[in-house]
């Protein structure tokens, strides 16, 4: 059995967690709601206070299928209590980052600057340099992250452009060791 696949989801109080035919799962919490429909062959129950999901058989697929099911129930559960945030990092000189309404105004060194609109439940900050973004659903805040990054990926030697506030750029190291 999958080691993640057969832990239980526990469901924190003030969440309800409906399962409806063909495995239609929706999850509301004081943050807001998700719905989800996942794969029909998992058996998803709900039993008290915790989410429970079995496979089938022991195929390949139904293996995989089992861990994933189990992960973005979770998620949706972590989702509605607590909400999910990505932090970027504008670096270089004259790279800067604006917001007005649901506009982000991104200053990078083109001719021009580049506005990007919030998509549907999620929402930017901008301190400093630093943009955060943040919503209830954890694959569009990593996809609109992402996206974001994607109009100036940091370039390897002086690391200028957008970034994950933690991630590292390596740089080479030379005969002599030194950077």
């Amino acid at each position: 059995m999958s080691r993640i696949g057969r832990m239980p989801i526990a469901v924190p109080a003030g969440v309800t967690v409906d399962i409806a035919e063909n495995n239609h799962v929706t999850v509301k919490g004081p943050k807001g709601t998700l719905e989800r429909t996942l794969p029909t062959e998992m058996e998803i129950k709900l039993e008290g206070s915790e989410v429970t999901v079995t496979r089938p058989n022991d195929l390949k697929k139904m293996k995989s299928l089992h861990g994933l099911t189990r992960t973005l129930i979770n998620n949706m559960v972590v989702g509605v209590t607590n909400g999910y945030t990505k932090e970027l990092e504008v670096n270089g000189v004259g790279y800067r980052a604006s917001k007005s309404g649901k506009d982000l105004t991104l200053n990078l060194g083109y001719s021009h600057p580049v506005v990007m609109t919030d998509p549907e439940g999620l929402e930017s900050k901008v301190e400093g340099n630093k943009i955060i973004v943040s919503g209830i659903d954890k694959e569009k805040v990593g996809q609109y992250a992402a996206e974001i990054r994607a109009k100036r990926k940091p370039e390897p030697y002086k690391g200028k452009g957008i970034k994950y506030a933690d991630e590292v750029i390596r740089r080479k190291v030379g005969k002599t060791g030194k950077k």
